[in-house]
């Protein structure tokens, strides 16, 4: 398929949206997660860590991030985050909560894995993204895809304050303009900048086996453990070499 016209000329703005938010909740604290967690606690926020093992089971994590931290449910961590990141496997999407996120804005960090998730026909057709599905379950929330496309170490160590040279970007895609300048806020606070890709449907541009995923904030496409810096024109460069 042809490239479609793209339309991120800037970062998305920075807004003070989003300056009342206190608290995280996570669904799911794997790699993903727990990086989240620990540029959340930092930027200042509560964390409320969930996971499907049950809360006992994230109780060192809790320990390493102090008192901002505690463990619930997935219910209860839905309930409790002011904004709520969903960050489990894909064929487990129906299992996240309805009812405690209605009216939220949810982030969504999935990438579609048919190896580990099985097959999506809708998904391998490209009638729907990944996060459009997350969306369709919850059609009382407001989803934005962010995270996916960034190795979990890099994620943490990329992370810059607000105006440095070498800060980097994450693309977000969402179809609601309001949400997504919550989640640059969000950003803005644990040290990212964001550039907005686009509605969900327009997420695919940067999901596995895109130029904006992974290797984008790689010093060496060939050696993930070393980052480096992926600023926004880089991205937006990223986002608008992508295809089907």
């Amino acid at each position: 398929m042809n490239c479609r016209p793209h339309r991120w000329g800037m970062p998305t703005r920075r807004t003070g949206l989003g300056t009342g938010m206190t608290t995280v909740g996570l669904i799911g604290s794997g790699h993903i997660g727990s990086t989240v967690a620990r540029l959340a606690v930092a930027g200042g926020y509560d964390v409320v860590l969930s996971n499907s093992r049950g809360p006992e089971t994230l109780q060192d994590l809790v320990d390493e991030l102090g008192p901002r931290a505690r463990a619930a449910t997935p219910a209860e961590a839905a309930q409790a985050g002011d904004l709520v990141v969903v960050t489990i496997p894909l064929k487990a999407y129906r299992d996240v909560p309805v009812e405690p996120l209605a009216g939220k804005v949810v982030i969504d960090t999935n990438n579609y894995y048919p190896e580990r998730d099985g097959q999506f026909p809708e998904l391998d057709s490209g009638e729907a993204t990944s996060s459009e599905l997350l969306q369709r379950h919850l059609p009382r929330s407001t989803v934005v895809k962010v995270f996916n496309n960034i190795f979990f170490k890099h994620l943490l160590a990329l992370a810059r304050p607000t105006g440095s040279a070498d800060r980097s970007a994450l693309p977000i895609a969402g179809d609601d303009a309001a949400a997504k300048a919550e989640v640059t806020a969000f950003l803005d606070r644990i040290g990212y900048d964001a550039v907005d890709a686009g509605p969900l449907a327009d997420g695919w541009r940067y999901q596995p086996d895109t130029p904006a995923y992974g290797t984008i904030y790689s010093a060496d496409p060939q050696d993930w453990e070393r980052e480096a810096p992926g600023g926004a024109d880089k991205v937006r460069e990223a986002l608008a070499a992508a295809t089907r």
